[in-house]
């Protein structure tokens, strides 16, 4: 049987992919071999136009040729980015590890749940994938906990370069469990025909669907926007934690936190979509991180703190319902292309509101950025609601 052997496959290494203490001390290793915060920010620029370039060409090349290479390619350039990092120092090393990280991640983004959609269908549970992907989300949050509880310990007493072999050692126990995965005979139906197919059908197909289907295109966007504004929470509760005096002994701790909170909404998102509509679920999320961000920007105290949890406990229910929603409507040979084109989308949307949030960020501190994300929010909230009336069900 390939289905379910094949999702404790992915469950194992979304796990040790994930667990990286590298990513808890990055900041400090990255100063400590020369990079200033003028090269760190090249690198993410990097990073951000590497991904909107592969993202759509790894989605297409996953559907014609196999999730599982690409999986792989994944794992594999992951291996060779920490085993670079160890002895980087300088700048074009940096540089070249944020462009192999950004392929990477382009790689697996479209080709990882199309694997996980066809493996449950070749066994009769596509109907469950909300409920899979969840638990994936959730394993993928409590590596990332755990790496984020003992990467401060760990790095503390042992240097921070030992933080990064350890991630490597991770890295390359999620590669060689990605080489046991098993293509799905739903990925490999009509193999040959499909290898015939011209990329540039797979653009228009895609660009057709979302034309004629305007709710998959709504509830993509719904992931996109929700999924670029939590960027900034991940990104940035650091500076908002010390502008409010907070020890970096309780950073460690903070960091789990919000990513703790986020499980509930990927374990439960499966049961609330047969309880609620989409349209009611997704606007719901969008208002309260319109109303979130807003309170974090306008009062600047320990209260904001609890705005933020409540960002993250709501922010969990989208991507289960975002990547169900649009993997119920693929046709398998076109799975990992549409996955891509989502991430794609969020990742354009996180730089057209990097730009805008780092401009009001230099005018009125972190306060002033999120307020912007807070704007940004409330403006899709209300197109939103009235777009989506007799569009989603």
């Amino acid at each position: 049987m390939v289905g379910l052997p094949n999702v404790w496959k992915l469950y194992a290494i979304r796990f040790f992919y994930n667990l990286i203490p590298a990513y808890v001390i990055e900041r400090l290793f990255w100063e400590e071999r020369g990079m200033t915060i003028q090269m760190v920010v090249y690198t993410e620029i990097i990073f951000a136009l590497t991904v909107v370039l592969f993202e759509v060409p790894t989605g297409i090349i996953a559907d014609k040729w196999g999730r599982k290479q690409m999986i792989v390619v994944s794992a594999l350039l992951g291996c060779c980015e920490f085993l670079i990092l160890v002895f980087a120092t300088e700048f074009w090393h940096f540089a070249l590890v944020v462009f192999l990280a950004a392929i990477g991640s382009a790689a697996s983004s479209g080709a990882e749940n199309a694997l996980l959609y066809d493996s449950l269908a070749s066994v009769g549970k596509e109907h469950a994938f909300e409920k899979y992907v969840g638990r994936l989300n959730a394993i993928d949050i409590t590596s990332t906990m755990i790496a984020a509880l003992c990467g401060g310990l760990l790095a503390s007493r042992f240097g921070y370069e030992f933080n990064y072999w350890l991630s490597f050692v991770g890295m390359l126990v999620s590669l060689c469990l990605t080489l046991t995965l098993i293509e799905p005979a739903a990925s490999n139906q009509d193999d040959e025909e499909d290898q015939q197919i011209p990329i540039r059908t797979y653009i228009t197909a895609s660009v057709r669907l979302f034309r004629h289907n305007r709710g998959v295109l709504l509830v993509l966007l719904s992931g996109m926007v929700t999924g670029a504004a939590i960027n900034f929470i991940d990104e940035f509760w650091q500076i908002y934690l010390d502008r409010l005096d907070i020890p970096v002994i309780y950073f460690g701790l903070f960091s789990a936190v919000i990513f703790l909170l986020r499980l509930p909404g990927n374990l439960l998102a499966y049961m609330l979509k047969s309880r609620f509509s989409y349209r009611l679920l997704l606007s719901t999320v969008a208002a309260v991180l319109a109303v979130g961000f807003m309170y974090l920007s306008l009062f600047q105290g320990y209260s904001g703190l609890a705005a933020m949890f409540v960002i993250c406990l709501f922010a969990g229910i989208i991507e289960p319902l975002a990547a169900g929603y649009l993997h119920h409507r693929m046709d398998s040979t076109m799975r990992a292309t549409m996955g891509s084109f989502q991430s794609l989308g969020e990742n354009a949307v996180l730089i057209l509101t990097g730009v805008g949030f780092g401009y009001f960020s230099f005018k009125f501190d972190v306060f002033g950025g999120y307020g912007f994300i807070a704007l940004i929010c409330i403006v899709f909230c209300v197109y939103f609601v009235f777009a989506s009336r007799n569009r989603l069900e």
